[in-house]
């Protein structure tokens, strides 16, 4: 910056009484008024006199920045936004106290002068120039001040450091700058708007804050139009020397008092205040009117909000709505004074954050990560999120494995990571895909326990050698039903030879399935090698963001009805004026009587005594769809719905793991996964998903729709006989009045199905005896019923839960419950 010119008393003074001439000649710019001679100032009159269009000074106080404020659906503040902490109120808002008590102590003559008061600037001079050893006085008008505020909030606000070193340069250049547009703007504006503007600006205390609003809410949590004599006395003073005289600190509060008790001394002698007012005022003790409120901001300031916080900032600088670039984004959300309504469902929200960490403690040795997403069915609305961390954006973070400032919930372009495996939640998709292609969830295909053969796909022709095995149970022939409800791999794996990857994918597709990474950004699910590969229909080498995996069940929850997840429902400008938020573009996605199939099937899972996810049925008989799954001994995993709510939770490792080669058995080993390991109190010498996830997905679901007052719906989840109904070989309804298993036991049952895990409904379902052959006309026994036919067939305690998805090519692949 450039150096300050050293000025004699005779050069200032001579100075002065030019200003004085020009001020009496009632600021009129005359250019041969003042002498180049006199600190060559004419060109600086002349440059900054004119008019203050030549300035490009904005002095309205709308434009100031202000703080942006973040909202829960139910309208309560979640946190703020801001690079100066301000809330810019009209003059009416502010109490009448103080406003006499700013112009006491700042400008008693504010009412009297044009802009400058010369008896002040008479006084600073001769105190600062002239008196030996008198220091330096400032004689500035209050309207001076409120200039020299503009023009440096401007020059932040362009990012223009030259100019904020010229707002604020100690220069008699720049004391003659203000007072001439001081001059100006008292022709322009009225006392009371300069008394207004002042008041919105000024900073009055330390951590960026600004305005006499914030002001009031930091120091004794209300309004400004609120403030008492001994409060607006306190106030006052503050702006002369914000680091000072800050009352918030406590080592400040002496001085902070005795500047209090000056503004008191002088608005006495105005004749403001009466002595007993005075004197109560004045001997009250300082730290007893204080009531202090927190000033922190951003998402670290959300409490159990900051990951949903976060995806929210993130929706804001990815979407064009806010600006043309993502620092303009930043800038509107950081300093435009925005109302941001959200979809923060703050039941949701805590139940979800409470049940994560009593899943998993958040300091608990195992250190893996529950991690819950929340969605409302048919809206695209982010309930909430729920993470076993601690919230924290610092650089403690990174030595703290406790503490995080990654939202793991969600993709990575929305601030979370590259998402997760998982595991058998995919195998509902499956079966939309099976219905897609005309099939009836009643037909019965070949799945032994145990698969190893070559591919024999309609659309992959890759020649590999695909292993595929179950866990825990042995047979030959198995219903797509009751593929699911067992969550039996050999079983996805003979639909897949039957209708092909393509459809699988495309089902996928339109239920909302994405992958979480940057890098596969643009790319069709068909690009994307991992997922194009026979092991992706029992979930392997398929990641996805919990919050993905919980909208592909909204999908199936809202009768076929996809939307793209939203946190945003309205956003304010400062003006009051709508800013246009991303929709959800909801829309048709799956063919109704198809949700409504899966969704039955998915429920057979539940309440079926041997179901992969009998262990997920919610409380007081509400009917229940949910789905189990556990990845390569690194992820455990469990989803579902009601027609409410949807969502995904999920344990293990979000940042990686480790895995060793066994050169005896060619295989790879994860060495810090589910084995042998002790959480949250409880050791198992292998770790499934319904062992750990299960009581969380369950704690949530019921904790939140309890304290929503959310009614139990039972009537969801009815099959259409259209995709129920068994064929033949030749493709024509059979009526030998049969039923079979899925192991080819013959039967002659016909029952109920447990709707609700206490009430049974009566439904038809038809289970076919063979590959492509069945019944017609005679009921089918319910999937409890052909689970029942089973049981010589598997081990209850072990088959039914075991769930393991494996690796193409390096030995078994697995993936059950």
């Amino acid at each position: 910056m450039p150096e300050k010119k050293s000025i004699s008393v005779k050069r200032v003074f001579t100075l002065l009484l030019a200003y004085i001439m020009f001020c009496g000649a009632g600021g009129v710019v005359m250019t041969g008024f003042l002498l180049p001679a006199v600190f060559g100032a004419n060109a600086v009159i002349k440059t900054v006199a004119p008019s203050l269009k030549a300035e490009g000074i904005d002095f309205s106080i709308a434009d100031l920045p202000q703080a942006s404020t973040l909202y829960a659906a139910d309208n309560s503040k979640i946190t703020s936004f801001y690079t100066q902490n301000r809330i810019v109120v009209p003059l009416s808002e502010v109490s009448d106290i103080m406003k006499k008590a700013m112009v006491a102590s700042e400008d008693r003559r504010f009412f009297q002068h044009s802009g400058v008061d010369i008896q002040g600037v008479m006084r600073a001079f001769v105190q600062t120039y002239i008196k030996s050893g008198g220091g330096t006085q400032g004689g500035s008008s209050l309207t001076q001040q409120y200039v020299k505020n503009v023009l440096l909030s401007q020059a932040e606000s362009d990012d223009d450091p030259i100019a904020a070193y010229h707002a604020t340069e100690d220069t008699i250049a720049r004391k003659l700058r203000e007072m001439l547009i001081a001059v100006q703007i008292e022709k322009e504006y009225s006392k009371a708007e300069i008394l207004q503007g002042y008041l919105n600006i000024a900073q009055f205390g330390t951590r960026n804050l600004y305005g006499v609003e914030s002001a009031a809410r930091r120091y004794f949590n209300k309004s400004a139009k609120d403030l008492n004599l001994v409060e607006a006395a306190t106030i006052t003073p503050i702006t002369q020397n914000p680091a000072k005289y800050d009352p918030s600190i406590e080592a400040n509060q002496p001085e902070a008092q005795r500047q209090r008790n000056l503004v008191l001394d002088i608005m006495l002698q105005e004749g403001y205040i009466t002595q007993q007012e005075h004197d109560e005022a004045f001997n009250t003790p300082i730290k007893d009117t204080l009531h202090i409120t927190s000033v922190a901001q951003g998402c670290m300031a959300a409490g159990d909000a900051a990951f949903f916080c976060t995806y929210v900032v993130k929706q804001i600088e990815n979407s064009p709505e806010f600006g043309e670039t993502k620092e303009e984004r930043q800038k509107l959300l950081n300093a435009g004074g925005l109302e941001i309504h959200t979809t923060l469902d703050v039941n949701a929200n805590n139940a979800a954050m409470n049940a994560a960490k009593e899943g998993i403690p958040v300091n608990d040795p195992s250190q893996f990560e529950m991690i819950i997403a929340a969605i409302r069915p048919g809206t695209g609305e982010v309930l909430g999120f729920g993470i076993n961390r601690t919230y924290d954006a610092t650089s403690a973070a990174a030595s703290d494995p406790t503490r995080t400032a990654v939202n793991y919930a969600v993709d990575q372009k929305d601030g979370g990571g590259t998402g997760f495996s998982v595991g058998s939640t995919w195998k509902p998709i499956n079966l939309v895909a099976w219905m897609r292609a005309g099939r009836s969830i009643n037909e019965v295909l070949p799945a032994a326990n145990s698969v190893n053969e070559r591919t024999d796909i309609p659309d992959y022709k890759a020649n590999v050698t695909w292993t595929v095995s179950n866990s825990g149970r042995a047979g030959t022939a198995e219903s797509p039903l009751m593929g699911l409800v067992n969550s039996h791999n050999t079983t996805q794996a003979a639909m897949l030879k039957v209708i092909g990857l393509t459809p699988i994918l495309n089902a996928a597709a339109d239920m909302g399935y994405h992958s979480a990474a940057i890098a596969d950004e643009g790319k069709s699910l068909l690009e994307q090698k991992t997922l194009y590969n026979p092991p992706m229909v029992i979930g392997t080498g398929v990641s996805a963001s919990p919050l993905t995996m919980a909208n592909v069940y909204a999908t199936i929850a809202a009768n076929g009805v996809q939307c793209t997840p939203i946190a945003l429902t309205k956003v304010v400008d400062r003006n009051g004026k709508d800013i246009p938020v991303p929709s959800a573009n909801c829309h048709q996605a799956i063919d109704p009587e198809i949700a409504q199939t899966v969704a039955y099937a998915m429920n057979q899972g539940v309440v079926t005594p041997s179901g992969a996810a009998h262990t997920a049925q919610l409380a007081n008989g509400r009917k229940t769809f949910a789905k189990t799954g556990t990845n390569e001994n690194e992820y455990l995993v469990t989803a579902g719905f009601t027609p409410e709510v949807a969502a995904f939770a999920i344990a293990g490792n979000a940042e990686g793991y480790t895995k060793e080669y066994d050169k005896k058995t060619g295989t790879w080993t994860t060495t810090n996964g589910f084995t042998n390991r002790t959480i949250n109190g409880v050791f198992h010498d292998t770790w499934f998903g319904y062992q750990l996830v299960t009581p969380v997905w369950v704690n949530f679901m019921n904790t939140y729709l309890d304290a929503a007052g959310i009614p139990a719906n039972n009537d969801y989840g009815t099959p259409s006989s259209k995709y129920t109904a068994v064929l033949n070989s030749a493709g024509t309804s059979k009526s030998d009045g049969t039923a079979t298993d899925a192991g080819g036991d013959a039967s002659n049952q016909s029952g109920t199905t447990g709707q609700n895990g206490t009430t049974n409904r009566s439904e038809t379902t038809n289970q076919g005896n063979g590959n492509n052959t069945g019944a017609t006309s005679t009921p089918a026994p319910t999937a409890t019923q052909q689970a029942q036919q089973q049981t010589q067939q598997q081990n209850q305690q072990q088959g039914a839960q075991n769930n393991n998805a494996g690796q193409e090519n390096a030995g078994q692949q697995q993936s059950g419950q």
